[in-house]
């Protein structure tokens, strides 16, 4: 009989599940957990703050597409890694979180740091687990990371009580790890229906959402969107599956894509929506979306088909198989008269000029980008910042953009940066941030320093929330309230402070020699780029309006 406590079982089934490294904070309720796991092979990273911890995982686990670890305590620190679970749930991110628990049998009794986490992370998880004895670890944590990586991927939490985890337990053998269910093809039948549908049309539109990353589809895609000559647009979380140079690529649609993509939706007569989920930031008025369109949606999970716009044929399963399959029943096709109208669309509603200094956010972004390369990992918050990265960094491959799309958590980009530079560590990963949103989880620039990361965290910093002023000045009449950042916080001083080497382009100017020394040196660097305050990202759709009434640079300046 094999003998342990259920904190070192816990431990070694992680161990089982091919984990090398997790991020967390211990506390009073997950000590066992502890000093199970420094005994381990299993490298620990010390976040500052339990949801900046969450944060580092999912950075992992964005840019490996495998699940990963974060440990947190009772109370509160179980409930502050609930928004980096949330944010995790509406980007189906795979994440197991392991949090302690006061003992069984003072559960309910409001005792010293107790919450119902079980319950209160019910909306905001793709599943929970309330652990109560040591036996049930054998089965609970191979699949915890089998569901958080199965279908549509997203956040599992398990919840051990302190006695649960110093309690022995014997067992006979080692249960398998858990791993992903394997994916499963559409239909036959609406394959056949839909490739009918491609061939039958001459404007479609290739509409990728964030699934097609997660189900390792971004080959097919562009083999699809190659074969049937199909012009695509991305979403935010979809950005890097076709690359930006590509001919087909009409980049980002939405509330703030290019004002000639919007428009060419409008005329399509067939919408091919593959692993998204026509999110309100993507469509705009959804009654106004693609309205002359036949739809085909492609999603792994059942419960989006249909859920906001209707489909014409639908097909439920997993991007891969399913893309290949649809794939295998299509012949080549050219459709010259359709590309040539979106050129022409491109020539009526054309790009705004850029300069060619770095004066502009926009600019200094595409230069980041460039210096870069490739081969790069960038990271955002939330914010202006982040909407000009989408529009200006030059995407070329999938996991290599991570950013909160459906939950927009400001503090998501340094600590995710973290992750990433953990997982990749022969990649540069660049963070581009917000004054605001820097300051929600500063505190991670002691942990990004102290690992000696590769991480340079270039700021953009205009004194405000800029994005929630934009929408003030826009919407609101000008009352820009609670939106400024008066304080002047000194950003290079703080970053000193933490061990960061700091560029502050305020002092030494927009220097492109001087910026690309810095992306190009080793460990962690502060990139201070103080922008004009009232810069604005164009275009922007309003809230509520269609897609095709966007607010353009040269409109709101006239």
């Amino acid at each position: 009989m094999i003998k342990r406590t259920g904190a070192t079982l816990t431990i070694e089934l992680i161990e089982r599940q091919g984990v090398t490294q997790l991020a967390g904070i211990p506390g009073g309720a997950n000590l066992p957990l502890y000093d199970a796991l420094s005994k381990s092979r299993i490298r620990h990273v010390l976040a500052r703050h339990e949801q900046g911890a969450a944060f580092v995982a999912q950075g992992m686990a964005r840019v490996s597409g495998e699940p990963a670890v974060c440990f947190a305590t009772s109370g509160p620190g179980a409930t502050n890694v609930l928004t980096a679970l949330a944010d995790a749930r509406l980007d189906s991110i795979p994440l197991v979180c392991i949090t302690g628990q006061v003992a069984l049998p003072l559960i309910g009794t409001d005792a010293f740091q107790e919450v119902d986490i079980y319950g209160m992370s019910l909306p905001v998880c793709k599943h929970n687990f309330l652990v109560r004895s040591p036996e049930e670890l054998l089965e609970v944590i191979p699949a915890a990371f089998r569901i958080a990586a199965s279908g549509r991927p997203g956040p599992v939490l398990v919840d051990i009580p302190r006695d649960v985890q110093q309690a022995p337990v014997r067992f006979g053998h080692w249960p398998a790890p858990g791993i992903a269910e394997a994916p499963r093809c559409a239909p036959a039948a609406s394959i056949s229906s839909a490739a009918d549908a491609i061939a039958a049309s001459r404007r479609p539109i290739l509409y990728l959402g964030g699934g097609v990353v997660h189900g390792g589809g971004a080959q097919l895609a562009r083999a699809l969107a190659e074969r049937c000559d199909l012009p695509a647009v991305m979403t935010l979380m979809a950005l890097g599956v076709m690359p930006y140079d590509h001919p087909l690529s009409l980049g980002m649609l939405g509330m703030h894509g290019a004002e000639a993509t919007n428009h060419a939706l409008q005329r399509c007569d067939l919408l091919l929506a593959m692993g998204a989920r026509f999110d309100d930031r993507a469509t705009g008025k959804v009654a106004e979306f693609c309205p002359r369109a036949k739809v085909v949606h492609l999603d792994v999970d059942a419960s989006e088909l249909h859920k906001i716009r209707r489909a014409d044929h639908p097909l439920c399963g997993d991007v891969t198989p399913t893309l290949a399959a649809l794939i295998d029943h299509l012949a080549p096709t050219s459709r010259t008269a359709w590309r040539d109208e979106i050129r022409a669309l491109r020539a009526t509603y054309p790009e705004p000029k850029r300069g060619r200094g770095m004066a502009r956010p926009e600019d200094l972004v595409r230069t980041v980008g460039k210096i870069a390369g490739p081969d790069a990992v960038v990271t955002t918050d939330v914010g202006q910042h982040q909407m000009w990265a989408a529009q200006a960094w030059p995407f070329s491959r999938p996991r290599q953009w991570l950013t909160s799309g459906g939950l927009g958590t400001m503090g998501f980009g340094l600590p995710a940066a973290i992750g990433a530079a953990l997982a990749e560590p022969d990649r540069r990963v660049i963070c581009i941030s917000g004054d605001g949103s820097l300051l929600m989880n500063i505190q991670e620039m002691a942990t990004a320093a102290e690992l000696g990361l590769d991480i340079k965290l270039v700021l953009l910093n205009n004194r405000a929330m800029g994005l929630v002023r934009q929408q003030q000045d826009l919407f609101y009449g000008g009352n820009r309230f609670a939106s400024d950042l008066d304080a002047g916080t000194d950003f290079c001083t703080v970053a000193r402070g933490f061990g960061w080497p700091v560029l502050d382009l305020a002092r030494c100017g927009f220097d492109r020699e001087r910026l690309q020394a810095e992306l190009c040196a080793p460990g962690v660097r502060f990139i201070h780029a103080p922008i004009d305050g009232e810069a604005r990202v164009y275009p922007m759709v309003p809230p509520g309006a269609a897609n095709h009434h966007m607010l353009t640079e040269n409109a709101c300046e006239a």
